[in-house]
């Protein structure tokens, strides 16, 4: 707790700092990126955002069945406009306008969503921005293309998620998980008030996990989380933190945070953490 409040003094000051900047983005008046469609072969098209810019730039992932319209990517498109830098966000396969369907997806479906973009549509080393799942396949990325992550934000990360609580339940209950074939768990965030995952969809995620050992990162890390998230508790954070290798990592908790930390006052402090890392960057350049 103590390194959260400092943290969150150290960034009050840098809020005074940047007040002309506040103005801009969120003022309203930029104009938005155009969506456009990644055809790549044998795989759905991925719809995308793209705004051009210096390096690093930004590359948003969103949560699970979220897209790229949300508050916090439309509001970090506006930072980095104002910035000059550049920003990419997309919605993975099944998701939002990319093709494909959602319940065709896995972990591994949208980890190859993100290395795609990091590959073929954009440029030069990257900050990864991954919200709630987006925080998980941010780590997946980031060990499996080093050279092109510059450093990773993580709101309300949700690494291991599905595994980690499916793991939790009573035997009698995933025995008949097993035999019915389907996890179906109530959310809040769905006109329909429940996710449906199937047993397949959870031995693929468990492929991926990355709690378990030590993470191969060693570029700066910053671990955002609201103290009031109800989908994912704030210590997953903290874990994460445990495990990446890197000497240079900030977990800042938000104690009245939710987890979609979508609140003004929610994405000021995100859009002041990438502002921190960029200046960080490029004064070590």
């Amino acid at each position: 707790m103590a390194i959260a409040y400092i943290l969150v003094r150290r960034f009050s000051r840098v809020f005074q700092l940047n007040v002309k900047r506040q103005d801009i983005m969120f003022s309203g008046v930029r104009h938005k990126s155009t969506v456009h469609y990644a055809t790549r072969p044998d795989l759905p098209k991925l719809a995308y955002r793209k705004v051009k810019g210096k390096s690093p730039g930004v590359v948003f992932l969103p949560g699970f069945a979220s897209n790229m319209g949300g508050k916090k990517a439309e509001a970090l498109e506006e930072f980095c406009q104002s910035l000059g830098h550049s920003y990419l966000r997309f919605d993975y396969t099944g998701c939002g306008s990319s093709e494909g369907e959602i319940v065709d997806g896995t972990v591994g479906t949208w980890k190859r969503d993100v290395l795609y973009v990091l590959d073929e549509l954009v440029e030069g080393p990257q900050i990864l921005v991954g919200s709630s799942m987006g925080g998980w396949l941010m780590c997946l990325a980031a060990i499996a293309r080093p050279e092109r992550t510059a450093a990773m934000v993580g709101i309300s990360t949700a690494a291991d998620h599905f595994v980690t609580v499916y793991n939790t339940l009573p035997i009698e209950v995933r025995k008949e998980i097993e035999e019915k074939g389907q996890w179906v768990v109530p959310t809040k965030h769905n006109e329909e008030g429940s996710i449906t995952f199937t047993t397949e969809f959870l031995k693929e995620a468990e492929q991926h996990c990355v709690l378990q050992s030590p993470i191969p990162v060693t570029c700066p890390v910053r671990l955002i989380h609201g103290m009031k998230d109800q989908d994912v508790p704030w210590h997953v954070s903290m874990q994460l933190a445990e495990r990446v290798l890197s000497n240079d990592v900030d977990v800042i908790l938000r104690k009245h945070g939710q987890h979609r930390m979508a609140e003004k006052e929610d994405i000021k402090l995100i859009v002041y953490t990438i502002d921190d890392l960029i200046d960080k960057l490029t004064t070590l350049v």
